[in-house]
């Protein structure tokens, strides 16, 4: 059973930067794809970005590509995203969440972290 806990949320400007670590605990960190979803209110959880459990390969959503950074530590058990040229409709609720390598679906997931960009 693997468990997310998300930090560094919060409020910043436009144009700003940020950087959200996920700490993954209790399964074998390795084995799992890491991925990061957001949410916005009023609006469907929607993909962000995700990382491979080798660190190899990564995939993003065109709204994201170019401005967002996934990478992993797997010293620390620990998945990055880190958001740059932020916008305020990146406001949203970011989750962390984990796969199995051979599951296509999103089983674990942290409990969000809440980041507001300002115009």
């Amino acid at each position: 059973q693997v468990q997310l806990v998300e930090t560094g949320g919060g409020l910043v400007q436009a144009g700003g930067s940020l950087r959200l670590p996920c700490a993954a605990s209790g399964g074998t960190f390795t084995r799992v794809n890491m991925g990061w979803f957001r949410r916005a209110l009023g609006k469907e959880r929607e993909f962000v970005t995700e990382i491979n459990w080798s660190g190899s390969s990564t995939y993003y959503a065109d709204s994201v590509k170019g401005r967002f950074t996934i990478s992993r530590d797997s010293a620390k058990n620990t998945v990055y995203l880190q958001m740059a040229s932020l916008k305020p409709e990146d406001t949203a609720v970011y989750y962390c969440a984990a796969r199995q390598r051979q599951v296509a679906t999103y089983g674990y997931w942290g409990q969000g972290t809440q980041v507001t960009v300002s115009s």
